[in-house]
């Protein structure tokens, strides 16, 4: 995830040091607080736990982010603030790590755009 184009890799403002945060490029300071795993922070669209677990926080669209529970790659986040911040899986296999990383990018774009 930190060789998608735009991003910048760092240590997460609100998950152990271990965490890694993706922040973006062109973009530091959140637009909308519920675009951020880190709100009134730098933005903080994305973070991958240590190499141990590999899950992933991130933020989508209530929408989308509930489609996924459905379809078992995520669960609400355990300390969710707005509806928007889910857990998804660490991938298993090539596979997976392909499905993972398009999520991924579905969550820089909401960041990045002005949808809710």
């Amino acid at each position: 995830m930190f060789g998608l184009e735009g991003v910048v890799e760092g240590i997460s403002q609100v998950s152990p040091p271990s965490s890694r945060a993706v922040f973006l490029a062109d973009m530091a300071a959140e637009v909308f607080p519920e675009r951020s795993l880190a709100p009134g922070r730098r933005l903080e669209p994305v973070h991958l736990h240590g190499v141990e677990d590999t899950s992933i926080h991130l933020v989508l669209p209530v929408e989308r982010g509930e489609e996924l529970v459905v379809l078992g790659w995520a669960e609400p986040h355990q300390y969710a603030d707005f509806g928007t911040e889910f857990m998804i899986y660490g991938p298993r296999d090539e596979a997976e790590l392909e499905a993972v990383i398009s999520i991924i990018e579905e969550s820089l774009e909401f960041a990045r755009s002005g949808r809710t």
